[in-house]
């Protein structure tokens, strides 16, 4: 990260520089960290520059001009997400900071950073990474400017763009410009985004088999055109069989290869062996909040073949999950019980689920995933293998490690899938509960859980009856921490007040509340900004104005005495006053139109 300590390790020059949002962790849940240890291990020399200052020029300087490459990077977050809460005000908090300090990023950040680099360096090769900037490589709508906006490869100054999680790709660009190659010419790499002149694409593509989507232009103007794209890229979101895409922006066309191919085992192994120290950089005075969570936990596998509508892993990890050797993962855990800081307990082991684990469906290998089903929805494939023998293994042979006292699924466990073997689920509710077992239905409204494409609330009430049988079997007293989200595409007054009512009568109230954000590249966002189900090509319903949306988040937050008013104006839109119950009194004030009670004593039921 400094001059020093390149010349420490008898280093004058560097062939790659990264430039991240996030304060440097050595850890393999941050991209920077890992992708520098992997080019470390390549033999290329790689500096770090940490949450520069933007508008400082010199901080880009201050490890010189790399041999090879810039990369930027947002770091492990959208910028616009890690900088605005769901209301779009300014984030208090950035878990990715030094001491949680927000205002550490800039807005756009991967925008930001490539402007910079090539004020300080314009002959130097840019390459743009990360969520922010895999998320974003096509037009997508954002939430936080409520519009269309262009390919972030559009708009920043940068020769090319790694989408998905990157370590094949930079390994290749970092590999053929030491090896002398132009990066301009690079364009066949799988998982990279690349533009061409807007005169000469037609030629340059020409004998390539290619789609052509809606343009920039037509998709920011037409919200059945942005629909139709995005089916269109989830289709060929494949690394078996995807096509190259091509959409024409105004200045530039943006050319998408097909999807890298996931990374098999024995490379995943090694990726997540390499040595990092999983601390902060020793520049940092204060504690990086994100690294508590994660210090003395497991990465098992990636990739989600759940496809919630509202999650971009499928579009980031891949619904293909490729997962880590037992072995490989038993040696990590060893090397955690030599940390000084260590006390026994691993604090998770899973993935984007904990128990996905060594899942796969036979046909991943040969055709990649089904393009015109889902596997998980309206019920589970049965093509998909669904054993959990290999992750119960795994869980109890990381228990006999010695000085490993116990083993947490912190990590959300699939309901649907922890059904088909009771097995797993008594076995962790024995051993590997803290209390409170995380599990997310999201929604108790079938309408709503059929645009989330997840499971309605009969399957999770399959499974509540069976975790509650078999705790009360083995005499123990666990829960469910539920998570919850309002505000989702589908989801009015009448599918709000039902959960709500359901949540009450099943005595499942919780503060795990999310309101619904708009994020880049999901199918809810896409959802969100058209009205259309991209799946279905149907309407639907969406709460957009910052009212209708936090009306809903109170209505499951009944409890709050603060929320009365808005619920009480939920209840009388929705011809519900039934729910209120004979207690209240309630009157509509001509001033404001606000809802108010007769007394702060009475509670409706």
């Amino acid at each position: 990260m400094s001059k020093k300590e390149m010349h420490q390790r008898g280093w004058d020059t560097l062939d790659i520089i990264i430039v991240t949002g996030d304060a440097y962790v050595d850890h393999p849940s941050f991209g920077a960290a890992l992708i520098g240890r992997l080019l470390e291990a390549r033999g290329f020399r790689v500096g770090i520059i940490a949450q520069p200052t933007h508008d400082k020029p010199e901080e880009f300087k201050k490890l010189g001009k790399p041999k090879l490459f810039f990369a930027a990077t947002a770091g492990n977050m959208d910028s616009m997400v890690s900088n605005y809460t769901p209301s779009l005000k300014p984030r208090k908090r950035d878990m990715y900071s030094s001491g949680g300090t927000p205002g550490m990023r800039p807005d756009r950040a991967t925008i930001v950073y490539s402007n910079r680099i090539h004020q300080a360096y314009p002959d130097a090769p840019i390459v743009i990474a990360g969520v922010e900037a895999s998320l974003r490589r096509l037009a997508q709508y954002d939430f936080q400017s409520g519009k269309v906006r262009k390919s972030i490869l559009a708009d920043a100054p940068a020769d090319l763009l790694i989408y998905g999680m990157g370590e094949t790709q930079t390994e290749e660009i970092a590999r053929r410009l030491q090896a002398g190659e132009d990066i301009k010419q690079i364009k066949d790499i799988p998982g990279t985004v690349w533009k061409t002149p807007v005169k000469s694409w037609k030629e340059e593509l020409k004998g390539m088999y290619y789609i052509e989507l809606e343009s920039y232009t037509t998709v920011s103007e037409e919200k059945e055109a942005f629909a139709r794209n995005y089916r269109t890229l989830w289709q060929q979101q494949n690394p078996g069989n995807g096509k190259v895409l091509v959409q024409p922006h105004p200045k530039t066309i943006i050319v998408q290869n097909p999807p890298a191919k996931p990374l098999e085992t024995q490379k995943l192994d090694e990726v997540y062996e390499l040595p990092y120290t999983r601390q902060k950089h020793p520049a940092y005075k204060e504690d990086i909040p994100a690294i508590e969570p994660v210090r003395f936990s497991l990465t098992t596998h990636r990739g989600c073949f759940g496809a919630c509508s509202f999650c971009a892993i499928a579009h980031h990890q891949g619904r293909m999950v490729n997962s880590r050797s037992i072995e490989s993962l038993l040696r990590e855990a060893k090397s955690l019980t030599k940390m000084k800081d260590f006390k026994g307990n691993i604090n998770g082991v899973g993935g984007p689920t904990a128990n996905m684990y060594s899942m796969e469906c036979p046909q991943w290998k040969s055709k990649g995933v089904c393009t015109d089903k889902f596997c998980l929805y309206p019920k589970v494939c049965p093509s998909m293998n669904t054993d959990h023998s290999k992750n119960m293994e795994l869980l109890n042979r990381l228990e006999q490690i010695p000085g490993v006292k116990k083993v947490f699924i912190t990590y959300g466990v699939r309901y649907d899938l922890a059904l088909t073997q009771p097995e797993y689920l008594e076995m962790i509710c024995k051993k590997h509960v803290s209390g409170r077992l995380a599990v997310a239905p999201e929604h108790y409204s079938k309408k709503v859980t059929d645009s989330m494409r997840k499971p309605g609330r009969d399957v999770f009430e399959k499974f509540v009856e069976m975790y509650s049988a078999i705790n009360k079997k083995m005499g123990k007293e666990q829960y469910l921490q539920t998570y919850l989200m309002s505000g989702h595409p589908g989801c009015g007054l009448k599918e709000m007040i039902e959960t709500a009512e359901y949540i009450r009568d099943n005595k499942l109230y919780s503060e795990q509340v999310q309101d619904f954000t708009p994020t880049p590249m999901t199918a809810s966002t896409c959802m969100y900004h058209t009205g259309i189900d991209p799946f279905t090509g149907e309407n639907i319903e969406v709460a957009t104005s910052r009212r209708d949306k936090k009306i809903q988040r109170t209505i499951l937050h009944y409890r709050d005495k603060r929320n009365r008013k808005y619920i009480l104006e939920a209840l009388k839109t929705a011809d519900r006053m039934d729910l209120v119950g004979n207690s209240w009194k309630c009157l509509i004030s001509g001033k404001n139109g606000m809802w108010e009670s007769n007394s702060h004593k009475q509670q409706g039921r």
